[in-house]
């Protein structure tokens, strides 16, 4: 089929219309191509949700604050403890965590709700941020009074405050830990 047969399809039947009647328009043919594409393309749309860039894959309908200082502010103000989460993107280990925090319901309950969230991909300035070492993945708790909670540590006792996916139910506790302990201090 050629293009100007599509425009211009040949006359075939007595219709009662001359046939200078029965050509479509080169401009109505176009409208209607692209009016039929738009549906298409609308249709394939699903509503999605875009994900939140401070979030990094780490829970998307969490809140998270961009920076350190951002986010001892936040917990100042609000009474909650920080939750900091040190890690790279190129980590296995961080990888690994982050799959496991972000599958964990318990976690991101806890995280969206009694918490201010950061996560980091760079250090701090604080020294306090690293008191065994700088490695990642590396979790650690701020209380409101802008303590580092140096206590509430992982199970590792080269690498205090990391995590690995398994210790899940470990970081939890942790949480609960920090939040609860936040409470009896004030």
């Amino acid at each position: 089929v050629r293009f100007s047969e599509v425009l211009h399809p040949p006359f075939t039947h007595n219709s009662g219309y001359p046939a200078e009647r029965q050509k479509m328009n080169p401009a109505s043919v176009l409208c209607i191509l692209l009016f039929v594409a738009v549906l298409d393309v609308s249709a394939q749309r699903k509503p999605k949700k875009e994900p939140q860039t401070l979030s990094r894959g780490w829970g998307d309908e969490i809140t998270w604050v961009q920076t350190y200082e951002e986010g001892l502010t936040k917990s100042k103000k609000s009474q909650k403890p920080l939750m900091v989460i040190h890690h790279l993107e190129d980590c296995p280990h961080s990888q690994a965590l982050k799959k496991a925090f972000l599958d964990d319901p318990m976690v991101q309950k806890l995280a969206k709700e009694d918490f201010i969230m950061l996560n980091l991909i760079h250090e701090t300035t604080d020294k306090n941020m690293a008191p065994d070492g700088h490695y990642v993945p590396r979790v650690l708790f701020v209380d409101p009074s802008m303590t580092v909670r140096a206590d509430i540590a992982g199970k590792y006792g080269n690498r205090l405050y990391t995590y690995e996916p398994s210790d899940i139910r470990i970081l939890a506790d942790n949480m609960k830990r920090a939040k609860k302990l936040l409470h009896t201090e004030l």
